[in-house]
């Protein structure tokens, strides 16, 4: 059965990432600058999602109801970066790669908060400078646990 026939919250995280990048692709390319915005910084949410599960409930053996309790309290894709991820990676192969996507997960939470929650309406050079940046967080996030793990590129369309 492939993803697309599960109902949304029968999906895997990885299933999540890949509808919400072909969902925003097409927002993208109807011109829809903001919602476009607003699905990469979802699907770099649910990355970390990705990363926060594997580490606690698959390397660490945390029960899945805490793991998802601690989620909700780290308050998306910014805190669950600096509460969780980088705590669980500390040490790890993967935790200089992580700490160099800071800038990276500050920029597109900025964004995505300033369309949601200020109303700001982007164009299509800051939308795709804003998917480009979740595109390469959300492969480096999720190619530590699905190595070859890549993303569609989405091509800049001139307004």
């Amino acid at each position: 059965m492939s993803y697309k026939s599960k109902a949304y919250e029968d999906r895997t995280d990885l299933e999540k990432i890949q509808s919400n990048w072909k969902k925003l692709s097409g927002l993208y390319q109807r011109k829809e600058w903001s919602s476009s915005v607003v699905r990469a910084a979802t699907a770099a949410e649910i990355a970390a999602n990705l990363v926060v599960r594997e580490e606690l409930e698959n390397h660490k053996g945390i029960d899945s109801p805490f793991v998802n309790h601690l989620m909700i309290w780290a308050n998306g894709i910014q805190g669950k970066y600096q509460k969780l991820i980088m705590a669980s990676v500390k040490g790890k192969p993967q935790e200089e790669s992580f700490k160099a996507l800071s800038s990276k997960i500050g920029k597109v939470n900025k964004r995505r908060n300033q369309i949601v929650h200020g109303g700001h309406f982007d164009n299509s050079e800051t939308a795709h400078e804003v998917i480009m940046e979740a595109k390469e967080l959300i492969q480096v996030l999720v190619g530590y646990y699905t190595p070859g793990f890549e993303l569609d590129d989405i091509l800049l369309i001139e307004e």
